[in-house]
């Protein structure tokens, strides 16, 4: 993979930082272990997201394929990965991502965020 030397489009730092923030919510919901702050090795993701984000070693896991699965996307522009027909995501980690965004979703709805049902419903 090789990655932009001028940095992210908007719409690459907006993706980023949704799978950023569901996977955030979802772990802090579901996962009450061990947490430790997500890094990730091929970009400071300080650049994107300023606070710190601790997350158990199975969101650490799906998250890190999730970036890496956005930054490899070969569509531009690119669709929302449910309605794509090459379908990136492969084994668990497709019934997790989905089983993620479901629920973090659902959580913003329930607490405010009624902009989140536009994009549910897209």
């Amino acid at each position: 993979m090789s990655l932009k030397k001028n940095g992210f489009s908007k719409k690459e730092k907006d993706d980023i930082r949704t799978l950023m923030k569901f996977a955030g919510i979802y772990c802090g919901e579901n996962h009450h272990g061990e947490k430790a702050p997500f890094s990730f090795k091929l970009f400071d993701i300080r650049e994107i997201e300023k606070k710190e984000m601790p997350l158990c070693q199975d969101c650490t896991r799906l998250l890190t394929y999730g970036l890496t699965m956005r930054l490899m996307c070969p569509h531009d522009p690119k669709p929302m990965c449910k309605k794509c027909e090459s379908q990136c995501y492969h084994g668990d980690y497709k019934s997790k991502i989905r089983e993620v965004m479901k629920f973090s979703g659902m959580y913003m709805v329930k607490h405010g965020r009624v902009d989140m049902l536009y994009h549910y419903f897209r």
